[in-house]
């Protein structure tokens, strides 16, 4: 509780405000407005300087995830980066208290350039510099620290700057005052929270939309300060705030008319200069490359190359033909939205109906209507017998009838993506057994053997937790297939050689061909065996089963 100052005597000097009192160090500013109107107007700059702090932490995280993979990580290290840069940026703060608009204005400025600039930056460190893996000390993880550290230092020192502005309009107790500061600033996170995904991502994309962000930051900044603050800096001030922000949206500026051409230069940088198709959908970036005039077609989502035409054969036989032989008129398959395990399938005459369930439904549309995909996978979703459902696999699956499928194929990401966790879980396994009728087959592709033994032989023990019996199998390929990370064209040298598949069923199942059905043209009994025996030496004996609540991947 503040106590009220004894009235002065008549004829005397008002005291001067001491440090955090009314008007803080340097005493009440003059505004061209009314006070009321003054507060509001700081409260809203709160709100929009909010917004535009979480779009930048969300940008770095989504960026992070996309280059690096494994979300849970990129987004631990950039977050607590950020939340400890915060703390240091609002210690930091307290030394510009005299100069709180003038500091204010600068770290606005600053903040929009870093933040803006902070997409087009790390992706053209990825795109010009190679593969993000291998230890921190590389240049673009030590890149994401900096600007996640950069960020969070500005956003850190926001707060008590305006903290000093707001009490020097209109005397307020602090903890009205901290109530207020932090209802707009977390109101603007939530909306800036629900802009990024909603409407930067999908319209704007991840360039554009830093650049957009960072410019409404910096003139909301400018103009908060240069408009409602003016009378506390001085002439040399304003020229230098004013200049700064000019310069600053000049930058923005300039970047968001190169932003094509530069996307088009760092694009062919990661993945050559064979880019046919580029897109972003609501659940990735795909990209083709190749599929004309005699070059192999390329098939990439999120950066990782999914589709080989040099050498997609030998994975796609050995994912499906092992799982065919028995019963097989009913067929489900989880992914395989490229068509290529649904051809595989259509090889067999007996098989009556295969139903496809496919995320993202611009994977589907590319593969019906490019006509080198469309060419590779034999026009498999032009066959009558082909069902698509564009949904998610783990609840398609929930709402599967029971012992329906003679045969369930999980063609789907590799397991040491995040995002793909929970699609090799205990649970998914057991969704899926629920899904096999008597006598039923499950195949899963389950990363790389060689080069990952621990996540192939941890999706292996997880299958057996469902209550299934497992045949762990493999393939080789000359070329990367399933890449855990991005896979740059240039360089494969870190991409797997192999690919590992777990077969699975209620009675014990045995990797082997059907002698009644077309045979395959690479995959032969031998090398089936051969791949068997492979598998097997890699064993790692007790892991523990992954779940949703505890994944081991």
């Amino acid at each position: 509780m503040i106590e009220p100052h004894a009235p002065a005597p008549p004829g005397s000097r008002p005291p001067r405000s001491a440090p955090g009192g009314p008007g803080g160090p340097c005493g009440p500013v003059r505004l061209p407005v009314r006070p009321g109107t003054g507060r509001f107007l700081v409260l809203a700059g709160v709100f929009v300087c909010a917004a535009c702090g979480l779009v930048y932490e969300l940008e770095l995280v989504a960026l992070a995830s996309y280059l690096m993979g494994d979300s849970v990580t990129q987004a631990s290290v950039v977050l607590s980066v950020m939340v400890f840069a915060m703390g240091i940026g609002s210690l930091a703060a307290k030394r510009l208290r005299r100069l709180a608009a003038a500091g204010f204005g600068a770290v606005e400025a600053t903040l929009a350039l870093v933040g803006g600039c902070s997409a087009m930056a790390l992706y053209a460190v990825f795109a010009w510099t190679g593969d993000w893996g291998g230890m921190w000390a590389s240049g673009p993880r030590c890149l994401l620290v900096a600007f996640s550290l950069a960020t969070g230092l500005l956003i850190g020192a926001e707060v008590p700057l305006l903290m000093e502005l707001i009490q020097r309009i209109r005397r307020q107790d602090a903890g009205g005052a901290v109530a207020d500061l932090s209802a707009a600033d977390y109101v603007g996170a939530l909306v800036g929270g629900l802009a990024f995904p909603f409407l930067l991502l999908p319209f704007l994309g991840q360039l554009t939309g830093a650049l957009l962000t960072g410019a409404v930051n910096a003139v909301v900044g400018g103009a908060l300060v240069l408009g409602l603050f003016r009378r506390d800096l001085t002439r040399r001030a304003r020229r230098l705030l004013l200049a700064g922000n000019v310069l600053v949206l000049a930058v923005l500026a300039s970047a968001a008319v190169l932003v094509d051409d530069f996307e088009r230069a760092a694009r062919n940088a990661v993945y050559g200069t064979d880019v046919r198709v580029a897109l972003r959908t609501g659940v990735q970036e795909v990209v083709l490359t190749g599929g004309t005039d005699g070059r192999p077609l390329g098939l990439f989502l999120d950066g990782r190359l999914r589709v080989s035409g040099r050498d997609e054969l030998r994975y796609h036989e050995a994912l499906v033909h092992p799982a065919m032989t028995g019963p097989h008129a009913r067929v489900l398959i989880l992914g395989g939205g490229d068509g290529l395990a649904a051809r595989e399938v259509l090889r067999h005459p007996a098989v009556d109906r295969v139903d496809v369930v496919e995320l993202d439904e611009e994977v589907v549309r590319l593969a019906r209507t490019d006509p080198a995909l469309s060419a590779l996978n034999q026009h498999a979703f032009g066959d009558p017998r082909v069902h698509v459902s564009t949904q998610d696999a783990f609840g398609w699956l929930r709402g599967a009838p029971p012992m329906t499928y003679d045969v369930v194929v999980s063609d789907l990401p590799d397991p040491g993506i995040t995002a793909s966790t929970k699609l090799y879980s205990q649970e998914f396994y057991g969704l899926a057994r629920r899904a096999l009728a008597p006598g039923g087959r499950l195949v899963v592709h389950a990363g790389p053997v060689a080069s990952s033994p621990r996540v192939y032989w941890t999706v292996e023990a997880t299958v057996r937790a469902a209550g299934l019996r497992t045949a762990p199998y493999g393939t080789g390929g000359r070329h990367a297939g399933f890449a855990v990370g991005p896979d740059r064209t240039a360089d494969r040298s870190r991409a797997p050689r192999d690919w590992g598949f777990v077969l699975a069923a209620r009675t014990e199942p045995r990797p082997r061909l059907d002698p009644a059905a077309p045979r395959p043209h690479v995959l032969t009994e031998a090398s089936l065996a051969a791949g068997e025996r492979g598998a097997r030496s890699t064993r790692i004996a007790g892991l523990p089963a992954s779940t949703l609540v505890h994944p081991r991947y």
